[in-house]
């Protein structure tokens, strides 16, 4: 890696892992809780099942880009179940929750969709690399810790909507959708090599 990637990678890696170990803190009811996620209609067990999945996930994905990591075919084969299980575990509950989100509809298929691509481009991913496509598997994947990483921008756009003078309702139904849809096309355009002098993953399918 470059020192600018490893910069972003670190930066990542770190965001990463402070929203999962603050997220857990959900699982045992320790510290402060939002209202309006304990206000889900459906957040007991599917809130548990989401965060346990999803913060795991968050923990590990930065971790499997490490060239080291990936070139040890068994730690990265390990690591890279646990991941896939915590984004389907999290997609799972994600989805679900999306249902009972006191935000309405907007929110609902804002999270929603999100579940939805984050669980197929897990899925998708799987399969590549069963198939030995290994093109394909680390194009899905850097999709899928894409969708991952809208639990970090999320958080990171929340603190920003009183003062652009928006309504947290309003910014929220907003943000249901911010925080994945850029990181998505971000991830894409990376995956298409817009990013490089020549195209990085064109067996992307």
């Amino acid at each position: 890696m470059s020192r600018l990637r490893w910069s972003l990678w670190g930066l990542a890696g770190l965001l990463s892992a402070s929203v999962a170990m603050f997220s857990y803190r959900y699982l045992p009811g320790i510290g402060p809780m939002a209202p309006a996620i304990l206000a889900n209609l459906f957040a007991r067990p599917w809130l548990d099942a989401h965060i346990a999945g999803a913060a795991t996930a968050l923990l590990i994905g930065p971790i499997q880009f490490v060239p080291r990591i990936r070139k040890q075919r068994v730690v990265h084969r390990r690591l890279g179940r646990i991941y896939v299980v915590g984004c389907l575990v999290g997609g799972v509950g994600g989805l679900i929750l999306a249902f009972g989100s006191t935000a309405g509809p907007i929110a609902t298929v804002g999270f929603g969709s999100l579940a939805v691509i984050w669980i197929t481009a897990n899925v998708q991913g799987w399969r590549s690399a069963r198939a030995r496509r290994f093109d394909a598997h680390r194009a899905w994947m850097i999709r899928s810790f894409a969708l991952t990483f809208a639990a970090v921008t999320l958080r990171l756009y929340l603190p920003l909507l009183p003062l652009l003078g928006v309504s947290f309702l309003d910014g929220y139904r907003a943000v249901s959708f911010l925080a994945w849809v850029p990181n998505l096309a971000l991830a894409e355009l990376y995956i298409r090599g817009a990013f490089s002098r020549r195209p990085r993953l064109l067996a992307a399918e």
